[in-house]
């Protein structure tokens, strides 16, 4: 299926130069007496590289179907992440590159959405907040409780957060995977 350059988004994965990419960023540009163009960010799939790459607004670009699964992350194998498909109970293993920061948000059973292209994963995505037990949190000290004073714990996958002085070891907490910041006890 082909659209407009307009209609490129990010996310969207394009076959570009007989290479599916996907599209990391995209801005629509009308410079003063020039003609309209999409100016976007590509990376390709089978190097992982990223591109600045220009198109006219009219111009056509193939698109290339996504595919996306809910998977449960199952254990660490060396530096790679290998995930399970709850369903069909097939194993994917994953580079720690595409999964990023959400090694500090995975646990055992924890769920993510992979986005799938031609069955190769090019992206791991967190729900949107998880829980966490606390594994180490110092003592408040007494008195010390002026003004929304934090303190730094230890979640049991080695992350540290600032969390309110009250919060204690063994608690369960919400954090925002988006910011990595603490919401609210669990």
């Amino acid at each position: 299926m082909s659209v407009n350059a307009n209609d490129l988004r990010k996310g969207m994965a394009i076959l570009y130069n007989s290479d599916v990419c996907v599209v990391l960023e995209v801005t629509h540009r009308t410079p003063g007496n020039l003609r309209a163009f999409v100016q976007g960010i590509l990376r390709s799939i089978k190097t992982g590289k990223s591109m600045d790459v220009r198109f006219s607004s009219a111009e056509k670009v193939e698109t290339v179907p996504l595919m996306t699964h809910k998977m449960d992350f199952s254990y660490k194998s060396g530096d790679d992440y290998v995930f399970v498909d709850p369903e069909s109970f097939e194993e994917v293993t994953v580079t720690p590159e595409l999964v990023g920061d959400a090694k500090n948000f995975l646990t055992e059973n924890g769920w993510v959405t992979m986005t799938f292209i031609e069955e190769k994963v090019v992206s791991v995505e967190l729900p949107p907040s998880v829980v966490l037990v606390v594994t180490d949190a110092p003592e408040g000290i007494k008195g010390d409780s002026a003004n929304n004073v934090q303190k730094l714990v230890t979640l049991e996958t080695g992350v540290q957060v600032s969390v309110p002085l009250f919060i204690k070891t063994g608690e369960k907490l919400k954090i925002d995977t988006r910011t990595g910041k603490y919401m609210e006890r669990a």
